[in-house]
């Protein structure tokens, strides 16, 4: 805790930023900054099993290699000392890449992925991996070997998915830097769940690959999905960025695009959307959507109700593409080796989307220009979009498996977050409210104004002020999964 002596947070109640710059400036050391968040770790993660999978010892080797390497004056990175946890969708040299799968609990990677690799690059400490569903491709965070991970705020409701595991983490303090990744929402959904923020760049800033993988990813992975931050701060999402956004070989589809651009601080128009009629909005969400407007039109920003194009249109085709994908031959073999709550809710998803024919696919990935050029003129007459990260708060645990109709109420409540990442275009989700229950708001820029969105992302947390680790809600102890 605090030290009431100095008044001086905790390692763990810092946000990396400030971690990094008191390592540097030698006063504190990786290791401490280390023991720390493990000591947080052990204390909070079973109320809420963030973090599976024991990886202090190696942590801390890490941490004491930095130190060490301090210790010279050498010049450091910019994470240099820093603890980081990462996903287990991601491969880490020596870790297993469970992602979610019981049958992958043996396979340990041998190399680092980009994110992984560019993050030891910059100096981070691995301190452990965050869950996820298994496939990372259920909007619920809970697997067989893994179980269940809880919201932090509320243990009866969805912490989000598939990065519920990096939220949970952050939220309470494990950690102040979370790897997450995001396809239809998994980065951005969690975070608004947790209370924190959750950015997705641009489809294309981060490189992205996994050495275990048996094959390259889908056509829709390639051009929906995007590796991105989860922190407790804007000035830590924008660090985790530009730090994970680093060239790497093997990625052909990465693209060195500057993080910061001119105009990146102007104040510029915003298109409020708030909805349309197959998307009722909750009335806790408005609330945070309007104090946004608020806060935004203080800041110097001009508001304006103004709708995206062909929104509906556009989240419709997005989950009928991934539906169809997921019925190929590959993911139906992947799928016999996914638990039955996922088999479950991905069988009620498919019956509320059509199965496109191959021409209707290929129809859909010619469509997608077309959909990204009018979205490109609408962001010439407003630079940014602010929208909800969810139309609805977060629903009760389980909810995608009880039946089609609260399947299609998650697909369209999180519709905001399937459109964007379709589009490829960088968003944040902001914590605008934070109690009772948080509920998140989502700027959205055109392609590569990732740095446009970051700006005005913190115009609002001068208003939303530091955020601080929480206590989970509900006891010590993670309850069974409901199986």
């Amino acid at each position: 805790m605090t030290d009431e002596r100095t008044g001086t947070p905790a390692p763990w109640q810092m946000d990396a930023t400030d971690l990094a710059a008191r390592i540097a400036g030698r006063e504190l050391s990786a290791r401490d900054a280390a023991l720390s968040c493990l000591e947080r770790l052990g204390a909070v993660n079973p109320a809420v099993n963030a973090m599976v999978g024991d990886l202090s010892a190696g942590a801390l080797a890490e941490a004491d290699l930095a130190d060490q390497l301090a210790a010279t004056g050498a010049a450091l990175a910019p994470l240099h000392g820093v603890p980081v946890t990462t996903k287990i969708n991601v491969d880490q040299a020596g870790v297993a890449t469970t992602n979610g799968v019981a049958a992958f609990t043996g396979l340990i990677a041998e190399t680092d992925s980009p994110p992984v690799a560019n993050w030891r690059k910059a100096g981070a400490v691995f301190i452990g991996r965050t869950n996820a569903p298994p496939f990372s491709v259920r909007w619920f965070t809970d697997n067989e070997p893994h179980g269940l991970t809880l919201n932090p705020w509320d243990p009866a409701r969805n912490v989000g998915g598939s990065s519920g595991g990096a939220a949970a983490a952050v939220a309470t303090g494990i950690g102040p830097l979370a790897h997450g990744n995001d396809l239809a929402g998994s980065a951005r959904l969690p975070a608004s769940a947790c209370g924190i923020y959750g950015m997705r760049p641009t489809t294309g800033r981060v490189p992205a690959f996994n050495p275990t993988g048996k094959g390259e990813r889908s056509l829709c992975l390639q051009i929906g999905s995007s590796q991105g931050v989860l922190a407790r701060s804007v000035r830590d999402i924008r660090l985790g960025l530009e730090t994970m956004a680093v060239r790497d070989a093997r990625d052909p589809l990465w693209v060195p695009a500057p993080l910061a651009m001119e105009g990146d601080d102007a104040k510029v128009r915003v298109a409020l959307f708030t909805g349309a009629p197959d998307y009722a909005i909750d009335p806790a969400v408005r609330d945070a959507l309007r104090l946004a407007v608020d806060w935004l039109s203080d800041a110097g920003y001009a508001v304006e109700e103004a709708a995206p194009p062909s929104f509906a249109e556009i989240a419709r085709l997005w989950m009928a593409m991934l539906g169809t994908e997921m019925q190929g031959p590959a993911m139906q073999q992947a799928m016999a080796l996914a638990d039955e709550p996922l088999r479950r809710s991905q069988a009620l998803t498919a019956g509320l989307s059509p199965r496109l024919s191959a021409e209707e696919m290929l129809a859909g990935f010619t469509a997608r220009a077309t959909y990204q050029r009018a979205w490109q003129l609408f962001f010439e007459q407003y630079p940014l979009l602010l929208l909800p990260t969810a139309w609805a708060l977060p629903f009760p645990v389980g909810y995608d498996t009880v039946g089609e109709n609260e399947a299609l109420e998650i697909l369209r409540a999180h519709s905001p977050c399937c459109v964007t990442a379709f589009l490829g275009v960088p968003a944040i989700s902001v914590p605008v409210v934070r109690a009772p229950l948080p509920v998140g708001i989502q700027l959205v820029g055109a392609r590569f104004r990732d740095g446009l969105c970051l700006s005005a992302a913190e115009a609002l947390s001068r208003r939303i002020g530091p955020i601080l680790p929480i206590d989970p809600k509900g006891g010590t102890k993670s309850p069974a999964s409901p199986r």
